[in-house]
């Protein structure tokens, strides 16, 4: 047996390894109390590939790979070192769009390598180039764009007239194109116009989805990049990129489905209507009454039962760590205290999470919304921090409104209400929030660690005697 395949096996075993790696990291990170060591071990999975992409390719381009790496490691090393935790949805939102824009890339690049060979390889290869490039195509633009739209950097949503008709000519044109190459002629023109199209498409497909629809877009994107990561993995025959595609594929479109039912829409509303909208709905009476942080203290100190639930403005505040620290002031007074976390609080899949998670909140006391919700009604105290659609009641109430359906977390149904905020302004879906001006509840108007800072000093003045 030769060096060429002695190295060809030990690379195809490595492909299996990285596989199973792969599997069993992504199968970790479905529990946060395993999920860092799932995702170092699917690091070291890909590490592994890596390597043996190393064994087959010998020193053939050896300099562009190696500079490749370097190129795509060391800045977002960097970044990733030093991206600030509010702006990681925006970070996971531009990766995505780099995964998918990298099967993009190797889709094109084995079509025209065909293309200038002049010699077509057999229709089921060409198929599944031109499905993965497709898919990796719409992906990275999309990506690209909801990155644009978290970061603040573009509209929340932008519309016009006949849109949706325009998108699907768009995206029959390009599907046209893919089918050209495939049956009729392996051309240079057609295949940069196809790959024109399809990049067109996903910046289309995103510009007019609203931003309280981030989370599921991102899910989806997630889905798309690992099946054009599977695509093109059958296209080179790589069995690594096959199955970390797949599985990559399965769990985001297993999440994007979550998603959609978190938000009790179908996945097509998402995509072709608008959520929120930036009015609608019933005009909402009343007042927003603020409390002075003693107060709010004072009402903390007499509860038994308190339920916090975060939202993207804890993140934007970086209060996390303080909010954990008010926790632990309440449970050393011997009160019950738990999180609630809607499915779509915060603008990616499982933010809040993550955010106390980093704070060192324990787990057993995050509760997701359908668990929490029959709690609201035996809460003392609910503290919302941040959040702002996924607590507004309309959603239950009001046929109206651009967000009627939507579950919610229950907060109005506290015997209080303490909402942490800097200033009266609407959430992502753009309405008035009617609990806001519920009778029991009151505004404490401030940055989301202030807040924090002068709840613990006047609870421990409070028990120094000092207080109300």
């Amino acid at each position: 047996m030769d060096t060429t395949t002695l190295l060809t096996y030990f690379a195809k075993a490595s492909y299996f390894l990285a596989a199973v790696m792969f599997i069993l990291g992504i199968k970790r990170m479905a529990s946060p109390v395993t999920a860092r060591k799932g995702i170092v071990q699917a690091g070291l999975g890909m590490v592994i590939a890596t390597l043996a992409t190393f064994a087959i390719t010998g020193s053939h381009n050896l300099h562009l790979i190696v500079l490749a790496i370097v190129l795509g490691v060391a800045p977002t090393w960097i970044w990733g070192k030093k991206v600030a935790i509010t702006d990681m949805p925006q970070m996971v939102a531009l990766f995505n769009g780099m995964g998918g824009g990298s099967a993009a890339a190797i889709g094109a690049g084995e079509l025209l390598k065909y293309a200038e060979a002049g010699a077509a390889p057999s229709k089921i290869t060409l198929t599944l180039a031109i499905v993965g490039a497709l898919i990796g195509s719409i992906s990275m633009t999309g990506s690209i764009i909801a990155w644009a739209k978290l970061d603040g950097r573009m509209d929340k949503r932008f519309t016009f007239g006949g849109q949706q008709a325009f998108n699907f000519i768009v995206f029959a044109a390009s599907v046209v194109a893919g089918l050209a190459v495939v049956v009729w002629k392996l051309d240079t023109t057609l295949i940069v116009a196809f790959f024109a199209l399809a990049l067109v498409f996903g910046v289309l497909m995103t510009l007019p989805i609203g931003g309280a629809d981030m989370p599921v877009v991102i899910s989806l994107y997630n889905a798309l990049t690992g099946l054009a990561v599977a695509f093109e993995g059958f296209v080179m025959n790589n069995e690594a990129l096959i199955i970390a595609g797949t599985v990559v594929g399965a769990a985001g479109t297993l999440l994007t489905q979550l998603m959609a039912k978190a938000m009790n829409r179908p996945i097509s509303n998402v995509l072709f209507s608008n959520f929120g909208g930036g009015g609608g709905g019933e005009a909402i009476t009343g007042t927003q009454k603020a409390i002075e942080a003693s107060d709010a203290a004072s009402l903390l100190y007499m509860a038994e039962r308190v339920i916090i639930v975060p939202g993207y403005g804890m993140a934007v505040a970086q209060a996390q760590h303080k909010i954990w620290e008010l926790s632990q002031q309440l449970i050393k007074r011997d009160k019950s205290v738990k999180f609630a976390i809607h499915p779509v609080a915060g603008r990616m899949p499982g933010h809040m999470n993550v955010l106390l998670a980093e704070a060192g909140v324990p787990y057993d006391l995050i509760a997701d919304m359908d668990d929490i919700n029959p709690e609201f009604s035996t809460c003392d105290v609910a503290i919302v921090i941040g959040a702002n659609d996924v607590v507004n009641p309309v959603a239950k109430t009001d046929k109206s409104s651009p967000i009627y359906g939507m579950p919610i977390l229950d907060v109005v149904n506290a015997r209080q209400v303490i909402v942490i905020k800097r200033g009266k302004g609407t959430g992502f879906a753009g309405i008035e929030n009617a609990l806001f001006y519920a009778d029991n509840c009151k505004m404490l108007y401030a940055d989301g660690q202030e807040a924090a800072n002068k709840l613990i000093a006047e609870l421990k003045a409070i028990d120094s005697g000092g207080g109300h």
